[in-house]
């Protein structure tokens, strides 16, 4: 049960450098993508559009656990949550990362645009503040942009978990 569209971090980083030669346009964003709903689609498919290849970061089961997103969570372990991804015609490569945020993943692969929902605010500067985009500051350094995504109305993974708990 594998893709070739999922691999390591020194794979896809690879991979990135290939396309990047060619002229091609990389996206990158990432998220948990415990559940996969349609916001997530409409999210992904948004942040293709910005560009050639979007690369999608999928939070480890580790770093999911020390995200907080509830004790039973990730519904999902991670190569399967990459695997969805990696399905999905939008989506040109797919890795797990282990750290809590993305910027080493993002320092590595250094890619052109950085996308998130809409919850996040590419021009906040504060690291602190919950609307800050990990990695705006190091794309926006070498020359790349950051595009915040608006979300999909009542789409989310809690509600369908809440929803899915309460039926």
């Amino acid at each position: 049960m594998g893709d070739t569209r999922v691999g390591t971090v020194q794979a896809v980083t690879a991979r990135v450098q290939e396309w990047k030669a060619e002229g091609r346009k990389v996206v990158f964003t990432n998220g948990v993508f415990d559940v996969l709903h349609v916001g997530h689609v409409e999210v992904l498919e948004r942040a293709a559009a910005e560009g050639d290849c979007l690369v999608v970061g999928v939070n480890s089961d580790a770093s999911v656990k020390r995200l907080g997103k509830g004790a039973d969570r990730p519904i999902h372990g991670e190569q399967n949550r990459a695997r969805l991804l990696a399905a999905l015609r939008c989506v040109a490569a797919v890795v797990v990362f282990e750290d809590d945020t993305p910027l080493s993943l993002i320092t590595s692969l250094k890619p052109d645009v950085l996308v998130k929902g809409g919850d996040y605010d590419p021009s906040c500067t504060d690291a602190n503040d919950p609307t800050y985009m990990v990695g705006s500051t190091e794309v926006a350094s070498w020359g790349g942009r950051s595009v915040a995504i608006p979300l999909v109305p009542g789409q989310s993974t809690t509600a369908t978990l809440n929803k899915i708990r309460t039926s």
